[in-house]
């Protein structure tokens, strides 16, 4: 007889085939508003081409699956900074506090900087002297459960700003993400050791639509009659832009595995709101040293299958060093092209207590 576990696990399978199968042509590219949420977190992650929906275990689970937090066995802090294309900063701050019997609460914020930027104008085209500024940013709060030792699953409210000089838009977003561990595929006979699926779907909210005095300017309704028309205030009306919308569907297998040394491979389906449908895929060798820690090889290869896509392979690494019996330091760094803009790199410290 079929049990629940099986048929939950069928079930997402069969959600991974449909989401290569049908595509969303015409492409919406350009539609949607706070890119910055589309930038992986982690040098873990995106070391491995991005392909991290069933393997994020850590505080970096916040952004590829907050199931994922349900996994930390020990609370934990992580700060990433990633230098990005054209002299733009991304950012990104978190800590997850594992409570026995109750799940884990994570708690993050993300920002993006673009730097001061030159004013012009159609009479000064090359400057008026001043200089305006924009960011980005996500608050993120996040609970995340194992109901049975096979199954968590985990949720994610946002609030999402971006602010452009005086103008500003808002809104609330909600993350959603299940993990499942199977013993399909283990080499070592142990549940643990076997597939793992994952699925998210993240930024699921309100639209945003900027509002913010740069949007008023002067007008006259009627040039050609007397008065004080002159002075009255009209003000540009903005439309409202979604949200980049993106379900996650991923496996992890671990090919190899002994004592002490593990090798897993990954693969992520993509399907976003404002493109074509892709895949991540991903690698991961892990060596654990006695007394002293983890070690860690990564690759990958973004955006397979995607119409004109920018993106290629991925590499990095990282440690995991163990400073007492329950304290540990973790440093990960992550090499990824963008085609055309040049190469970008990330690095994440984190903390485990």
């Amino acid at each position: 007889m079929i049990n629940r576990k099986s048929i939950l696990i069928i079930a997402l399978i069969v959600l991974l085939g449909q989401s290569l199968l049908f595509g969303q042509k015409p492409y919406r590219m350009g539609t949607t508003t706070a890119s910055f949420l589309e930038i992986g977190l982690g040098g873990a992650g995106i070391a491995m081409g991005d392909a991290y929906v069933a393997s994020a275990n850590d505080m970096s689970a916040i952004y590829w699956n907050p199931a994922g937090l349900a996994l930390m066995e020990r609370s934990e802090a992580i700060f990433m900074y990633q230098p990005w294309i054209v002299d733009i900063n991304s950012m990104f701050a978190g800590f997850g506090l594992v409570l026995p019997n109750i799940g884990t609460l994570g708690f993050g914020v993300t920002g993006m900087s673009y730097g001061d930027i030159d004013v012009t104008t159609l009479e000064y085209q090359n400057g008026t002297g001043e200089k305006y500024t924009a960011y980005d940013y996500a608050f993120t709060m996040s609970y995340a459960r194992s109901l049975v030792n096979w199954f968590s699953f985990g949720a994610s409210v946002k609030y999402i700003a971006t602010q452009i000089w005086h103008s500003k838009a808002t809104a609330i977003a909600l993350d959603l993400g299940v993990n499942v561990q199977t013993h399909f595929f283990s080499v070592t006979g142990r549940q643990e050791d076997g597939m793992r699926l994952g699925m998210s779907i993240a930024n699921y909210g309100s639209r945003m639509r900027f509002d913010g005095y740069d949007l008023l300017f002067p007008v006259d309704i009627d040039p050609d009659a007397q008065g004080n028309y002159q002075n009255l205030q009209g003000k540009y009306k903005m439309n409202d832009w979604e949200l980049p919308l993106i379900f996650r569907v991923g496996i992890a297998v671990n090919p190899f595995v002994i004592s002490n040394q593990r090798f897993t491979l990954t693969a992520d389906a993509l399907h976003p709101n404002n493109m074509s449908e892709s895949v991540n895929v991903g690698g991961q060798y892990q060596l654990n040293v006695p007394g002293v820690g983890d070690f860690f090889l990564r690759a990958g290869y973004k955006a397979l299958f995607m119409e004109d896509s920018q993106y290629g392979a991925t590499f990095g690494g990282g440690v995991k060093l163990w400073m007492a019996a329950s304290r540990c330091l973790k440093l990960d760094y992550a090499y990824h092209s963008i085609g055309v803009f040049g190469s970008v790199h990330c690095t994440s410290f984190g903390v485990a207590f």
